[in-house]
């Protein structure tokens, strides 16, 4: 994608190329996701509750490392923009080195003191749940290196505009761990170790792929020796100018959630069920806006760095319209067929016409959210990251825990008193966020 006087630095042939791994990624992983949890209810409860208290901590850990990766490919993305080909790939070297030492911290604080953080986290529980959870937890800490080496590849290509390389290796990462699965669970009727073993190998094998991938010199950045993995404070602090902030903000979030389902497990099992199946299948709402966000991190860092802040502007516009179209068929079709979908998890008459209300009531809701979300992607590549993360972290606690304790304990709306919280957050980052937009030109900053 080649800077072509005032021409547009996208074409519609490039954002295609850009979006649509993207958004095929972003299907798989939530498909995966859900055949996974398919796979480990056979193993027994006892495995699967252990599974599911560490997978609490783990997706912390992965947002922090994602969280970092996306610092890096905004200041890659602004050098391609520049034409500054050599410190991009100076930028990629200390991405991987920034990454990989965070998750060198996360594995061992895992491994030296994951019984000791669990009971922190969740108390006192039964002693064959904690049994299982401390074993996924060690296996899987193994992999946090290797998770970083994808997530850091991956963003990396995905700043040269080039999500195939990602979404390939998602798809071979996902495949591993669905087959490994498989074998250990059905076949070999291994415990919790035949679901941990399959997600450490596919992360091994991905994580390979991305470093042989990266260093490759045809492509436009690479990292070209031990010369850009050598610590430069300069460069690591532009990176953790970005990634630190979105780490913090999605950090808050995670948390968010967790104090949010001490609310969801005082109410009765239909209550219960009906929520967490609804909060499964809406999770298909945010599939376009996720992928056309990490889209925006590209496009508008390219864009930023060429000093084209109009274009990053109209891009944005483009894509949040994009959002909507693709959202209004998506909630159209769920809507539609709400009953049958909701049959498949075979709940009780009560718990169904909960999730079905609930479903109907987060399509309204969506009518805010790629406001609320993907644009700021678009603050974020023009290093205004300190300012999403403030007003995100104020608006979750505030508005969405605020208002769902309101709504739930004061004026006894049930769990839907949680979704109406999460819409107020939505609201009022979408008024903020767009205002922010609108003054976009003139706050935004190069590396």
């Amino acid at each position: 994608m080649e800077k072509k006087g005032k021409e547009m630095l996208f074409s519609r042939k490039d954002l295609v190329k850009l979006l649509g791994p993207l958004i095929v990624e972003q299907i798989l992983t939530v498909l995966v996701g859900m055949a996974d949890v398919v796979m480990v209810a056979e193993v027994g409860e006892a495995a699967m509750s252990g599974v599911a208290l560490v997978d609490s901590i783990s997706i912390l850990i992965i947002q922090l490392l994602a969280a970092l990766a996306t610092g890096g490919a905004v200041i890659c993305s602004q050098y391609i923009g520049k034409q500054q080909l050599e410190r991009a790939c100076h930028g990629a070297g200390q991405l991987i080195l920034v990454t990989t030492v965070s998750s060198v911290l996360f594995a061992s604080v895992a491994l030296l003191g994951g019984k000791h953080l669990l009971f922190l986290v969740f108390g006192q529980v039964e002693d064959a749940v904690m049994e299982n959870a401390v074993l996924y937890f060690r296996i899987t800490a193994f992999s946090y290196v290797f998770l970083a080496l994808y997530n850091s590849g991956a963003a990396l290509f995905r700043a040269m505009g080039n999500s195939k390389v990602s979404m390939v290796a998602s798809l071979i990462m996902n495949g591993i761990n669905v087959i490994g699965n498989a074998i250990c669970i059905y076949g070999l009727k291994m415990g919790v170790e035949g679901v941990a073993v399959p997600t450490l190998i596919s992360r091994i094998v991905a994580a390979v792929l991305m470093v042989i991938l990266v260093t490759r010199p045809d492509n436009p950045i690479h990292v070209t020796g031990m010369r850009d993995l050598l610590p430069n404070r300069e460069m690591m602090g532009k990176i953790m100018g970005v990634g630190i902030p979105s780490g913090l903000e999605n950090g808050m979030f995670q948390f968010g959630k967790i104090a949010l389902q001490s609310l969801v497990s005082g109410f009765g099992t239909a209550s219960i069920a009906g929520f967490a199946a609804a909060s499964n299948l809406v999770t298909l709402h945010y599939l376009p806006g996720n992928a056309l966000g990490l889209g925006l991190i590209t496009i508008v860092g390219q864009c930023v760095g060429a000093g084209e802040y109009e274009q990053a502007k109209a891009y944005t516009k483009k894509l949040i319209l994009v959002n909507y179209g693709i959202l209004a068929v998506i909630c159209g079709i769920m809507a539609l067929f709400s009953n049958p979908i909701v049959a498949i998890y075979q709940m009780s008459p009560e718990a169904s016409k909960l999730a079905r209300n609930l479903i109907l009531l987060h399509t309204c809701g969506m009518a805010v959210w790629p406001l609320a979300f993907p644009l700021p992607n678009t603050l974020r590549a023009g290093l205004d990251a300190r300012f999403t993360m403030t007003v995100s972290i104020f608006s979750m606690w505030v508005f969405r825990i605020g208002f769902a304790y309101f709504f739930v304990k004061i004026c006894n709306f049930g769990v839907i008193g949680i979704w109406m919280g999460m819409f107020i957050d939505w609201i009022f980052r979408a008024a903020v966020f767009t205002m922010r937009f609108r003054g976009f030109s003139s706050r935004v900053r190069q590396v």
